[in-house]
């Protein structure tokens, strides 16, 4: 089941990010969750989904366009799948701020070329001193052996064309997760140099195990043991905030001449494997795969 702290911590984090935001938009916003602890923190909110059924908040059912009336002072998505773009571009549209968790995926395409298309349309409206901060993973680590595989795709001319590289290179994205986490961490060390010339940072983190409602199903595919075995440097799994806190901190004043990083958030089990202080060699059956 999914965590449902993700609704008041993102309702927390906007409050305070835009204290005087107080009619906002909520985009896809199923059933309305988002709009309820929006609500108790005194906003006025409308959420806008074609789901039917939905929580007692004020719903508009159908899709949110363009052309909606601007009644708001802030328009947010989370986990807004297929709307990303809409919010964006609204907000552009009505010179309103937006804030957006994106899904893993949108508009039936793989992660990275989505992360990257989104970053660069909303950068083309940020203000200068703007920020951008992704989700890589530890899982993303070999990205040192195989940036000449994926200088390619991070250097390829818009959407469109990286999205036709993934389809004529099915083997090197096959498996999906740990290519398109080598791939974000490539395109954070390129990109930082072209965004810096609207004064825009651009950064990522790789965390290690975090205890997320994803990680029932990291378990299953890869076994408890191996997942386990990557928290022994701290010796124990992330909590989800620990990896929200990183995030804060890259994209505010306080890391205002960092870009280009790949903040490693794994509690030191990278660099203890780096200096030989920790061993991960595992068979089928510590895999749990036997």
């Amino acid at each position: 089941m999914a965590d449902l702290r993700r609704f008041e911590l993102f309702a927390g984090l906007l409050r305070a990010r835009f204290p005087a935001a107080r009619r906002v938009f909520d985009v896809a916003g199923g059933q309305g969750r988002l709009n309820e602890a929006l609500t108790r923190l005194g906003c006025e909110v409308v959420t806008f989904d074609r789901r039917h059924k939905h929580l007692p908040v004020t719903f508009a059912e159908r899709d949110f366009t363009l052309d909606e009336p601007c009644a708001c002072d802030l328009v947010v998505g989370l986990h807004a799948d297929g709307a990303t773009r809409v919010i964006v571009e609204y907000a552009a549209r009505h010179r309103v701020p937006f804030a957006v968790v994106p899904c893993c995926s949108d508009n039936s395409m793989p992660y990275r070329p989505w992360m990257r298309h989104l970053a660069e349309l909303c950068a083309d409206r940020m203000t200068e001193g703007g920020a951008i901060a992704s989700i890589s993973s530890t899982a993303g680590s070999g990205y040192l052996a195989n940036i000449a595989k994926w200088m390619p795709l991070v250097t390829s001319d818009g959407f469109a064309a990286a999205k036709t590289w993934c389809e004529e290179h099915p083997d090197e994205i096959a498996t999906g997760y740990a290519p398109s986490k080598e791939a974000i961490i490539v395109w954070t060390l390129y990109s930082a140099m072209g965004f810096s010339k609207r004064n825009i940072r651009v950064n990522c983190i790789s965390p290690g195990p975090t205890d997320t409602p994803m990680m029932p199903a990291f378990e299953d595919f890869a076994g408890k043991a191996m997942i386990d075995a990557f928290t022994g440097g701290a010796g124990r799994r992330s909590t989800p905030e620990e990896q929200a806190y990183p995030l804060i901190f890259l994209n505010s004043p306080a890391a205002s001449y960092v870009s280009g990083e790949n903040f490693v958030t794994d509690g030191g089990t990278l660099g203890a494997l780096m200096t030989g202080q920790l061993d991960l060699s595992f068979t089928a059956e510590d895999n749990d795969l036997a």
